[in-house]
């Protein structure tokens, strides 16, 4: 076999260790190896690629920002913020039909401003919210729901742990796909509380109501998230104000959180260690999947196959709106059964060079933003798709009560939320590159 044919057969080999259960580092690790193994005729270079791929990924200066940002989130939660966020979103809207709900989603935007994982923010706000949401009669899948689609939110309001890897990937600047991220966040959060809204009115018995406090009280539970904005500013504001490379400000907002986590009580000596535990296990699933990645990509590198396959796609002549819809389609489907990071370091250094080789009327630094943002949105809106919404299954978890056809109904108002802001992204490139 050439070398072009080892890298095409490599796809549904990949595909049938995943199937399989094989942790996707490992899978495309094995098969990354294997591969440079066939097409260089011997072990002698994969095990010089090992060696080498091994030191150059986990000598990124640019990776040490993950286990930044995930000790960053896990202080955040000893902190109380997440509670005290939901609070404030549930004195100035819970009295609104579905205002609860709303409050949530809410949240789960100012939890995800300073967490940077969607899983994370989903787990966090449900344990907060979901008791609050059952209290007032709020139907269950209509809450599982809710609490699925805000912890979407989480990984594309910045800061965000798969953009740091995507803009690694294609060699962009992290600030700039921040800063593009922001407003299709504010647009996601304002179109969730549109679903909602829409939700309530059509199943009036899905929401029960709660009384209005005063308007004093309203603000002295706004006043207790200071903290989440000083973070916040302290991060992103030190990032876009060239105060902080990224790296520094994620550091500066672990020691922000520490320090208030400290301050409010959940910071002591066992607390501090279980958190230093969580996110060196995080850190240290998502590096060997990040290895696994390099070693595959760099095996395909080697077949050609990215290479051949942006030239096949742009002597066609397909248009080019017409092959990012398609490659949207499939992340939106492979987004069902694969987690955001995995398919992020899996398919990007596939389409990528295709996307870019294509004409859109914009610089390739454009592009590449604007394709960013793209898949973000709709590998996170594969995360509450049924019928294998990961996000889906994680809340559903928490309410055993709940039977997951009921969330399955429910969710499908937020991705109908969903599919219409990705359109009116693809649509108007300026929405996200008007920031940068």
């Amino acid at each position: 076999m050439t070398a072009i044919e080892i890298g095409l057969w490599s796809f549904p080999g990949l595909l049938l260790l995943i199937f399989l259960r094989v942790p996707i580092g490992l899978a495309m690790f094995v098969v990354g190896l294997i591969g440079l193994y066939l097409v260089t005729g011997g072990n002698v270079v994969a095990l010089s690629r090992l060696k080498n791929e091994t030191f150059s990924t986990f000598s990124s200066y640019s990776l040490s920002i993950i286990p930044m940002f995930l000790l960053m989130g896990h202080f955040a939660t000893l902190g109380g913020m997440s509670q005290a966020l939901f609070r404030a979103a549930e004195g100035f809207l819970g009295h609104r039909r579905g205002g609860v709900a709303m409050a949530a989603i809410g949240a789960c935007a100012g939890f995800g401003a300073i967490c940077g994982s969607s899983l994370a923010t989903a787990a966090t706000m449900g344990r907060v919210a979901l008791p609050e949401l059952r209290r007032y009669g709020y139907d269950g899948g209509f809450s599982t729901a809710t609490l699925a689609a805000g912890g979407t939110l989480g990984i594309l309001i910045p800061p965000s742990v798969v953009l740091v890897i995507y803009a690694i990937l294609t060699e962009q600047n992290i600030a700039k796909l921040f800063l593009a991220a922001f407003l299709p966040g504010v647009i996601a959060a304002l179109g969730y509380v549109i679903a909602i809204s829409i939700y309530v009115r059509l199943n009036p018995d899905s929401a029960g109501t709660r009384d209005a406090i005063p308007m004093g009280e309203r603000f002295r539970l706004l006043a207790a998230v200071w903290p989440v904005l000083l973070v916040f500013v302290a991060v992103v504001g030190g990032i876009y104000g060239g105060i902080f490379t990224p790296t520094e400000a994620a550091a500066v907002g672990a020691l922000g959180t520490g320090l208030i986590a400290l301050v409010n009580g959940g910071l002591n000596g066992k607390t501090l260690i279980e958190s230093f535990l969580v996110t060196a296990k995080s850190s240290a699933m998502i590096f060997f999947i990040v290895l696994g990645a390099a070693i595959y990509n760099g095996f395909l590198a080697l077949t050609q196959v990215p290479q051949e396959m942006s030239i096949w796609v742009v002597e066609q002549g397909f248009a080019p709106i017409t092959v990012l819809i398609v490659i949207l389609i499939f992340y939106l489907l492979l987004g069902c059964v694969m987690d955001s990071l995995s398919m992020i370091l899996l398919t990007i250094p596939i389409f990528f060079p295709v996307i870019v080789a294509l004409d859109f009327g914009m610089t390739t630094e454009e592009v590449a933003i604007w394709f960013g943002i793209l898949t973000l949105i709709v590998v996170e809106v594969g995360l509450i798709t049924p019928p294998v919404g990961m996000n889906l299954f994680v809340i559903n978890s928490m309410d055993r009560g709940t039977p997951m056809l009921q969330t399955y109904r429910a969710v499908l108002y937020f991705v109908g939320s969903d599919l219409v802001r990705v359109a009116l992204l693809v649509a108007f490139p300026a929405i996200t590159l008007f920031l940068i």
